[in-house]
């Protein structure tokens, strides 16, 4: 039987793929070996404790189909995503034919476009998009470029455990695609019906809407759209009423009887445009709702989904999100996460002994600094972190600023760095992409004044960016490490992780493993919190509801 540490796979031109062990250079150690069936492959290869292949999403699923599970992998081009943005050098071309242009001093190829979801499409969803395939010899050079690279870095040993925690989160994600999140179609079916009423023929609004939509304009005394925003805008002024938006908090504000049904049609109305019938027949298919869970999909390192608003699940839709019968949902948040991940990555004193504790954080802090104003203390601290130095968030800053001193600096430093246009990153490496000259808020920047001038305006939107860049991708990199050690916890047990989003996971499990997944899941936060940021005394609590149903545990 063949054993190594290390193997490198490389899909071929067949379908079949090349494979060979590596080593300490990460450069063949053996002959190359081709394999007709890659699930065969890695299935004859128990031991292998890490595969190095291209792409974690394109190859994995297809392994998974044929029940076939890994237990580590390293993701090459997702690894040359992260070296490319410490580089300096985000947004270049992404792909292992790139890199290895890059390498060799040839010109380099643009990345294959992406693939979106359809509505519909979930039998498709896993096929892999047209990439260029790269021989064994030429992935390997690859690869060991980027172990040379890594030791570049600023913090080599940080950069190299991001790189293997974002790996695993491939794995992760592809596994939670596969799974798919239990969905009771017959529940969601009835939720609608009581909300929105019986459906009309040919696709027009359900009843409740109709209603709604009528009272909206007698309200009015003429016939207004509430679906459309210019309608509503020109409706109000026409009654006498100035609003430049219909956005809720200004809706609330106004006296006049459209207020109230216009509320109600917005809430419903974006239940059924965004999780209706339609939505239902598209997504949900065998008792599953598998939105393409896609790990790293952002700036910051959160988790995006290819489709279906996978990460904005409405409350009164997640009653429809049920346990198979037997089993149960662990659902569990963390408790105040940005705030002790400034602590762990500002490493200052009075706010570490505030997070280690697993009592509520916000209140510890108003004690200390807020004379008991929970509420206070929570502005302070979220506006620290988001950059509200404005106004109350001025003050509130200061009060936070004299008892915190160096967490205050830490994100100070950070919007200072990215306002003038300098690399930030987080704990572990993740970076912040740096300025252009015509940045005005893109890729996930906020707007600012639009009345202020253009370069004024971008330096001010990425320094509020960078200011929270360092918190919220640091608790990414946390979050990535506890997957990581909850799929390994979980790995002998039939418990599935079905769900994730920035500080919320779901485990489906058997009823009698759910003790055991709530045990699993405080001591991933806890080696998280370690391999992450090193010894400190935060600690990373999580509220968990073991429940037959989503709805249940909130």
């Amino acid at each position: 039987m063949d054993t190594a540490d290390r193997w490198l796979l490389a899909e071929a031109e067949d379908g079949g793929v090349d494979v060979a062990p590596l080593g300490p250079d990460g450069l063949p150690a053996a002959p190359v070996r081709h394999e007709a069936d890659p699930a065969e492959a890695v299935r004859r290869r128990p031991d292998v404790t890490r595969w190095v292949w291209r792409s974690t999403a394109e190859l994995y699923p297809r392994l998974l189909a044929a029940g076939v599970r890994v237990e580590r992998c390293y993701d090459i081009e997702d690894a040359e995503t992260l070296l490319l943005g410490h580089e300096g050098r985000s947004g270049s071309p992404r792909s292992a034919a790139a890199a290895l242009a890059r390498l060799r001093g040839t010109p380099v190829p643009p990345d294959p476009p992406q693939r979106s979801a359809a509505p519909g499409a979930q039998p498709l969803l896993f096929e892999p998009r047209p990439a260029a395939r790269l021989s064994l010899p030429d992935l390997a050079a690859v690869y060991a470029g980027q172990q040379r690279r890594h030791g570049l870095t600023e913090h080599p040993d940080r950069m190299r455990l991001l790189t293997a925690s974002e790996s695993a989160g491939m794995l992760v994600a592809a596994e939670m695609n596969h799974a798919g999140l239990p969905w009771r179609a017959d529940v969601h079916r009835e939720v609608l019906h009581g909300l929105l009423g019986e459906r009309y023929a040919g696709g027009g609004e359900p009843r409740r809407l109709a209603e709604l939509a009528d009272e909206v304009s007698a309200a009015f005394g003429r016939r207004v759209r509430p679906d459309l925003p210019a309608d509503v805008v020109k409706a109000f002024a026409q009654a006498g009423i100035r609003v430049r938006s219909t956005r809720r908090w200004e809706l609330e504000s106004l006296d006049h009887p459209a207020v109230r049904p216009l509320l109600e049609y917005k809430r419903l109305y974006r239940i059924w445009v965004a999780h209706g019938w339609s939505w239902l027949q598209d997504w949900v298919r065998d008792g599953r709702f598998r939105p393409e869970f896609q790990a790293g999909g952002t700036v910051t390192g959160r988790w995006v989904t290819n489709g279906g608003g996978g990460l904005q699940i409405p409350k009164v839709i997640r009653r429809a999100v049920v346990a198979d019968p037997g089993w149960r949902l662990v659902v569990a948040d963390a408790d105040q996460m940005e705030p002790r991940v400034l602590a762990a990555i500002s490493r200052d004193p009075g706010l570490m002994e505030v997070a280690a504790r697993e009592t509520d954080l916000y209140q510890a802090v108003s004690d200390r600094a807020f004379s008991g104003d929970r509420a206070q203390a929570k502005l302070a601290v979220l506006g620290a972190v988001y950059g509200q130095t404005s106004g109350d968030g001025l003050k509130n800053l200061a009060a936070l600023r004299r008892r915190f001193p160096r967490a205050v600096a830490y994100v100070d430093d950070a919007a200072r760095a990215g306002e003038e246009g300098r690399l930030v990153r987080t704990w572990l490496g993740r970076t912040c992409p740096p300025a252009t000259e015509d940045d005005t808020g893109e890729a996930g920047l906020p707007q600012d004044d639009p009345s202020r001038p253009a370069a004024t305006t971008g330096a001010r939107a990425r320094g509020r960016f960078a200011r929270n860049f360092v918190v919220q991708g640091s608790a990414a990199d946390w979050s990535l490490l506890l997957l990581a050690a909850l799929r390994r916890t979980c790995a002998p047990l039939r418990a599935e992780l079905v769900f994730f989003q920035h500080d919320e996971v779901i485990v489906h499990c058997p009823r009698e493993e759910a003790s055991t997944v709530v045990d699993a899941i405080r001591d991933a936060a806890t080696l998280a919190g370690r391999l992450t940021f090193g010894e400190t005394p935060v600690r990373f609590p999580f509220t968990t509801a073991v429940v037959g149903c989503y709805a249940e545990a909130k």
